[in-house]
């Protein structure tokens, strides 16, 4: 965007302010990042929480990686600067729906630290939390849901994080769910706890 363009935005002031929708709502929003390996559990967990926070009334969405790949992020490849560009996307997406009032779930590797700090910089002010969702590769291998360590190892696949690229664990996130070692119930128990315990959630 060019800087004559910029000089013509002026974001509009709702009527209906963020406290509005947490009182409609009955719960606060925010944005959980799940981040991990691919084949972590990433996405399965986050659904999970998803389904089990609907149950109990709670309005919840879920970004998935390969799901806004296929849309928002359609142009968008596998290198470093893509890998950083579609973080950034998300981010501000999430941001708007967090403002909409929904608890908001990330699904996504998010590689890069920086990436990552990014997300946080993006969302000040604003409720957020990153999930490591702990795994080690071998484990992600032998579960390799989608074939893609198969695909590595075989040569068909190049740029693969963990693999030939690399994937920089949390330093210090919010919470660390280990998917290796916890039934994916008793991880799901663990992130309601957490979000009631952040005051996000108010769920018996």
């Amino acid at each position: 965007m060019s800087q004559m363009s910029k000089i013509h935005i002026h974001p509009f002031c709702g009527v209906i302010s963020a406290k509005d929708r947490h009182l409609l709502n009955a719960h606060r929003s925010a944005l959980v990042w799940f981040t991990g390996l691919s084949g972590s559990g990433k996405s399965t967990l986050s659904h999970a929480v998803e389904a089990r926070l609907y149950e109990l009334g709670v309005r919840s969405y879920v970004l998935d990686g390969d799901n806004v790949r296929t849309g928002l992020n359609a142009d968008l490849g596998l290198s470093p600067e893509d890998r950083r560009e579609n973080i950034r996307r998300i981010a501000e997406v999430a941001k708007l729906m967090v403002d909409a009032g929904l608890l908001v779930f990330a699904a996504f590797i998010a590689p890069y630290r920086g990436s990552r700090a990014s997300v946080r910089r993006v969302m000040a002010g604003l409720p957020f939390y990153e999930c490591y969702v702990k795994c080690p590769l071998e484990v992600c291998e032998r579960r390799d849901p989608k074939g893609l360590y198969r695909k590595v190892r075989t040569g068909e696949i190049r740029n693969m994080t963990g693999v030939s690229d690399p994937y920089e664990e949390p330093e210090d996130p919010d919470l660390v769910v280990d998917t290796s070692r916890m039934s994916l119930d008793a991880c799901v128990t663990e992130v309601v706890h957490f979000l009631c315990r952040e005051g996000i959630v108010f769920v018996g």
